[in-house]
């Protein structure tokens, strides 16, 4: 693993977390990070001028980062689909076990009506990278279909995970099982309808329309 810069973003991270536990992402966990640096406090306040959010934007886009790596490094694209989406989103999670009450914090700071923008973006480029990882290429409809169902399933995956206390995370994953056996569902019957509109449909079991209007006249 590289060496983090003195003092840069990604160190001062480091230093904030363990009091995010007990102050949550505050300036108060800033003050104490800066204490165990010996660092100015200055140095914060340039560095994540909007506090808490800044901070937290990063804590996201450095897991981003890592569950990237993660995915390369276990060979995901050699993986059948299925398989692949699954591992990304337990991926992810995995990355965050360790700052699981910090990740409880993040989310109830996002979910504020004036996070919501911040708290989309990330959650977009989050599912983004999952698919670009795990060897997507779509560019048509398919992109923003595929997105949109992977947002929902890793939100609702990420909250069953704050709130399971079962060992090892045994229960999320297989909260995440079924919630890829439903999307894995519905994307066959997206293909069996697709591939019933480009075959020429068959109405020879249907009654004759002619006869029918033929009898309407003579009644």
């Amino acid at each position: 693993m590289t060496p983090i810069e003195k003092n840069s973003p990604l160190q001062l991270l480091e230093a904030v977390l363990p009091h995010v536990l007990f102050d949550g992402w505050s300036r108060k966990a800033m003050i104490a990070a800066a204490k165990d640096l010996k660092t100015d406090m200055t140095v914060f306040d340039l560095t994540f001028p909007d506090g808490a959010i800044d901070m937290i934007t990063l804590f996201i886009r450095n897991a981003d980062d890592r569950m990237e790596a993660e995915l390369e490094a276990r060979g995901v694209r050699d993986m059948k689909i299925r398989d692949r989406i699954t591992l990304a989103i337990r991926s992810r999670l995995e990355l965050y076990g360790p700052q699981k009450e910090a990740v409880r914090r993040a989310v109830n700071i996002l979910t504020l009506p004036q996070n919501a923008v911040r708290a989309t973006k990330l959650t977009a480029n989050t599912v983004s990278l999952m698919w670009y990882a795990t060897g997507d290429t779509s560019a048509d409809f398919n992109w923003y279909s595929k997105r949109l169902t992977l947002s929902a399933v890793y939100g609702a995956t990420l909250l069953f995970w704050l709130d399971d206390k079962s060992e090892d995370h045994a229960k999320t994953w297989e909260f995440l099982d079924r919630r890829i056996e439903n999307i894995m569902q519905i994307e066959t019957a997206k293909w069996k309808l697709k591939k019933s509109f480009k075959e020429k449909p068959d109405f020879s079991h249907l009654p004759s329309a002619k006869r029918f209007f033929r009898n309407l006249r003579m009644r």
